[in-house]
């Protein structure tokens, strides 16, 4: 049976292509046609000689998720439902801007976190996806827009990854760990560490060790100021606590001054959304001393969800409270409303088409 190249380290590649009965450079060689060129077709890879060329064929395959469709809202936000090769799907999208754009990519096919405003969490998890399918997403989007060779960051619309899409990454962290780090080799794909953001929702005991092994940002996804309405909307809070969560982020910025982190924070009608939740927000911050900025979302309703979204004087209010102290707290615009591709609104069920 022929071995999958994508999702496979530098040393794993070293490892087959000595096995091959080749020099060790031919690895790097290997690498750069896969991430840095993007190629799939060993026949191409014209730097190899042809006895080479076939020995790779006979042995490997480079293959990317199979696009079932694929939808362009108004906005120029981009969702692609992606099907793996046992037929599991997954959702990813482009959210744009004038001259760069963040690819949203997924961990998981569906969630076990279970928030009770995701439409994901409606979703019971199926299955972790290997490094190679996490990566291979970014990829498909690389393929779409036409940036092979990797492009340098003043030319690059792609420029950001957000891993935030379907799944809990931290419940996932081997592959995820693996995939961001192929993600960010200089000789490859080359996404600065800076420019990927890791989403949580608060899996305290791997949240440091995850971010020391990639570099990558921290986003957690807190959307509460204290237990009893995090547990209401977040089963998770049950088993890592605001507090615990918190502890941690302590505990990564500890480490190194320069470390920022962002809180989500989804706004819903009258659960988490008063001037007296904020000035609770405020307050946790300054107990454990977080280097941190608030990015308030707006709910983005999807079938089914009892939940409601915060009205824009309450929203405005909550953010005004939140910079008066000191916290940066744009509200993010929603985008892809009209093709679900918005925060908390990605779903992928094995019968799932769209568009």
């Amino acid at each position: 049976m022929k071995k999958e190249l994508i999702g496979l380290s530098k040393q794993e590649i070293e490892s087959l292509v000595i096995s091959l009965g080749e020099k060790p450079f031919r690895a790097k060689q290997l690498w750069q046609w896969l991430y840095f060129h993007g190629q799939t077709d060993f026949d191409k890879m014209t730097s190899f000689s042809k006895d080479l060329r076939e020995k790779l064929k006979t042995n490997f395959t480079i293959t990317r998720p199979k696009i079932v469709a694929k939808q362009l809202s108004k906005d120029k936000t981009c969702k692609w439902l992606l099907e793996f090769s046992d037929g599991q799907r997954v959702e990813m999208v482009y959210i744009p801007e004038e001259d760069r754009g963040a690819v949203c990519i997924s961990t998981q096919v569906g969630c076990a976190v279970g928030c009770k405003f995701c439409h994901t969490g409606s979703q019971k998890l199926t299955r972790n996806l290997t490094a190679g399918e996490i990566v291979s997403q970014f990829m498909v989007a690389r393929d779409t827009y036409g940036e092979w060779p990797s492009p340098t960051n003043e030319t690059r619309y792609l420029s950001n990854i957000v891993v935030m899409g379907m799944g809990e990454p931290l419940h996932n962290v081997e592959n995820v760990i693996k995939a961001l780090n192929i993600l960010t080799d200089g000789d490859g794909i080359a996404i600065s560490r800076r420019r990927i953001t890791m989403s949580t929702s608060g899996i305290a005991p791997k949240i440091v060790r995850t971010l020391e092994q990639t570099g990558v940002r921290l986003a957690i996804s807190l959307h509460a100021p204290n237990n009893e309405i995090r547990s209401q909307i977040m089963p998770i809070n049950n088993k890592f606590s605001i507090e615990e969560v918190l502890k941690a982020c302590q505990e990564y910025q500890a480490k190194d001054g320069s470390r920022y982190i962002t809180f989500e924070y989804l706004l819903l009608d009258g659960i988490n959304d008063s001037v007296d939740n904020a000035k609770e927000l405020i307050a946790l911050m300054k107990k454990y001393k977080l280097r941190a900025s608030f990015n308030l979302i707006p709910f983005n309703s999807w079938p089914g969800c009892a939940f409601k979204p915060s009205t824009p004087q309450n929203i405005k209010a909550f953010a005004d409270t939140l910079e008066k102290a000191g916290f940066a707290a744009p509200v993010r615009v929603p985008r892809g409303q009209d093709i679900l591709a918005a925060c908390g609104q990605l779903k992928s069920k094995k019968d799932q088409e769209c568009g």
